[in-house]
C-alpha cells in the first residue's frame, strides 16, 4: 500500500507558522476557557460532594492515555484535518473512507457545540455584571422521534444572553479571518490572560485554604453503590468535556514547524499544565466554600472571589472569565475550520470546503460554515450541549480511533513513527475503557447515546449516496 502521507502533504497549501510556544497556548486556551469555571458546581452535583473530585484524577489519566493515541498519529501525519487522514491510514479500504466521512459530518455538530458552550459560558458570566441578561425571552421542547430506538427531546431556552452568545461566535469568526501567523500572536496574547486568571483564583483559594472544608466527605460518600458509579461516570464526562482540546494541534498538522517534535510535546506539555491547575483550583475553591455552596453556584469564580475578597475582586474575575470563554472560542474555531478543508481536499467530503482565501491562505468556506452553526447551536441549553457533544464525539470518533492505532501498528509495521505512544498498546486500550464507561455509567445515558446514534445514521446515508452517485457530484 502506498504511502499517501506524501501525497497529502503535497497538496496541502498554508503556511508552517507555529511553533512549540504557540502550539502550546493554543492547546491550552482552548482546554481551559470557561468549562471549568462553569462545570465545577456540576462536578460536585453529580456525586453531592467532594469525592467528585475523583473524576478529575480518572479523567487526567484518561486524557493522557489518549494524548498519547494523538501524541504518535499527529507526528506521524502532521498534515491539517488530523483524524481525517488518521482514520484513512488506520482502516483499509471503504471501512476508512466511511469513518473518515463520518468523522467529519459529526464534526460538523460536535466542532459548533464545542464552540457554543463557550459562547454560552460567556452569556452566562455576563450575566453576573448585567443579571438581566439571564431573563427568559421563550422555552420551547421538541421529541424527536428516532426508529428502532425511541423520542429524544431537545429545549430550547432563549434568554437576552442568548444573542450575546451568537454575536460573540461571529465576532471570533471575524478575528480569524486572516493570515495564520498573525493568529498564533493572538494566541499568545490569549493565553497570558486564560493562565492568570486561573493562577489568580489558585492564589486565592490556596491563602484562604481550610483543609477540613476541603475534604468533608458527607456520610457515605465512598459507599460502593449503583449511585456512586453513575455519578462517577457523569462526573467523568464533565471532566473529559473540560480536558477535551490538547489534540488541537492535530488539527493545525500543515501549519506546524518541525511537527515530529513540536505536535506530541504540545499535548502532553498541555496536559500536564492544565491538569495541575484544575486539580488545584477545584481543592482550593473546595477549601475556601462549602460543598454545598459550590453546588449551587450558577458563578462559582464570581462567588468565590466575592467571598474572599470582595464584590470588585469578583467584577474583575467575572471579566477575566468573558476574556477566558472567548479564548477559548477563538482556538476551537480555528482548530476546527481546517478539518472539513482537510477532508474536501482528499475528496472526502463536500468540495466546496476545500476553498482556500485568495489572499490570506486560510480555509474561508470551513471557517464560516462552523461559525455559522456556532451561532445557531447558541439556542441550547448549555447541559444538553456538552452532553450531546461529548457522547456524538467519543461514539462516532474516538472508540475508532483508539482501536485504530492498534490496527495500523499491526498492518502497517514500517509506518513512519517519529513518536512512539509509551507502554504501547495499554494507553490506547485504557482510553477505549474509559470512554466507554464515560458514555454508558451516567444518568439518562440512553437519550444522548439515541442523538449519537441518529447522526451516525444520517451520516452513514449520506456516505453510501455519495459512493452510489460518485463522491465528486455531491
Amino acid at each position: 500500500m502506498a504511502d499517501t502521507s506524501t501525497r497529502i502533504e503535497s497538496t496541502d497549501h498554508l503556511v508552517r507558522g507555529i511553533g512549540l510556544a504557540h502550539a502550546t497556548a493554543l492547546n491550552m486556551i482552548d482546554m481551559i476557557g470557561v468549562g471549568p469555571f462553569i462545570t465545577i458546581p456540576l462536578m460536585v452535583a453529580t456525586m453531592h460532594g467532594p469525592q467528585a473530585m475523583l473524576g478529575w484524577v480518572l479523567g487526567a489519566v484518561l486524557v493522557v492515555c489518549d494524548g498519547m493515541v494523538w501524541a504518535e498519529l499527529g507526528a506521524a501525519m502532521p498534515q491539517a484535518g488530523g483524524p481525517v487522514r488518521y482514520l484513512r491510514a488506520m482502516y483499509p479500504g471503504r471501512a476508512g473512507r466511511w469513518l473518515s466521512f463520518l468523522f467529519v459530518w459529526q464534526l460538523t455538530f460536535s466542532a459548533p457545540l464545542s464552540m457554543a458552550s463557550g459562547c454560552i459560558g460567556f452569556a452566562q458570566y455576563a450575566g453576573y455584571l448585567w443579571p438581566a441578561l439571564m431573563d427568559t425571552i421563550t422555552s420551547t421542547k421538541i421529541p424527536i422521534p428516532i426508529p428502532a430506538i425511541g423520542t429524544t427531546t431537545i429545549e430550547f431556552t432563549i434568554t437576552k444572553g442568548t444573542f450575546l452568545a451568537m454575536g460573540v461566535a461571529a465576532f471570533a469568526v471575524l478575528l480569524l479571518y486572516r493570515r495564520i501567523t498573525v493568529i498564533g500572536r493572538m494566541a499568545a496574547l490569549l493565553w497570558i490572560g486564560v493562565v492568570g486568571t486561573t493562577l489568580w483564583i489558585i492564589g486565592s483559594g490556596i491563602t484562604h485554604f481550610n483543609a477540613a472544608q476541603a475534604f468533608a466527605f458527607p456520610a457515605g460518600a465512598w459507599e460502593l453503590s449503583p449511585e456512586f458509579f453513575t455519578g462517577l461516570g457523569a462526573a467523568l464526562l464533565i471532566a473529559v468535556y473540560d480536558y477535551w482540546g490538547y489534540y488541537n494541534v492535530c488539527y493545525l498538522g500543515a501549519e506546524i514547524r518541525d511537527p515530529a517534535r513540536v505536535i506530541p510535546r504540545a499535548i502532553l506539555l498541555s496536559i500536564a499544565g492544565v491538569a495541575a491547575m484544575y486539580l488545584t483550583m477545584n481543592v482550593s475553591i473546595l477549601g475556601s466554600m462549602p460543598w454545598q455552596e459550590v453546588e449551587k453556584s450558577s458563578f462559582i469564580a464570581s462567588d468565590f472571589m466575592a467571598r474572599i475578597w470582595g464584590p470588585r475582586a469578583a467584577a474583575i474575575v467575572t471579566v477575566l472569565m468573558l476574556w477566558t470563554a472567548f479564548a477559548s472560542v477563538f482556538s476551537l474555531l480555528l482548530g476546527y475550520s481546517r478539518v472539513p478543508y482537510a477532508a474536501a481536499l482528499d475528496g472526502d467530503y463536500f468540495p466546496v470546503f476545500a476553498r482556500v482565501h485568495p489572499k490570506y491562505q486560510f480555509p474561508h468556506v470551513s471557517l464560516l460554515v462552523l461559525g455559522s452553526a456556532a451561532i445557531i447551536f447558541c439556542l441550547f441549553r448549555l447541559a444538553d450541549v456538552v452532553t450531546a457533544l461529548v457522547v456524538i464525539r467519543i461514539m462516532t470518533q474516538f472508540l475508532a480511533q483508539t482501536l485504530g492505532i492498534i490496527v495500523l501498528r499491526t498492518r502497517r509495521p514500517e509506518f513512519p513513527r517519529p513518536f512512539r505512544m509509551w507502554l504501547y498498546p495499554l494507553p490506547a486500550l485504557l482510553a477505549f475503557a474509559g470512554y466507554v464507561y464515560t458514555i454508558v455509567m451516567r444518568p439518562k445515558s440512553i437519550e444522548s447515546i439515541s442523538l449519537a446514534l441518529l447522526v451516525a445514521i444520517v451520516g452513514t446515508v449520506l456516505f453510501w449516496v455519495r459512493q452510489r452517485v460518485g463522491v465528486r457530484a455531491v
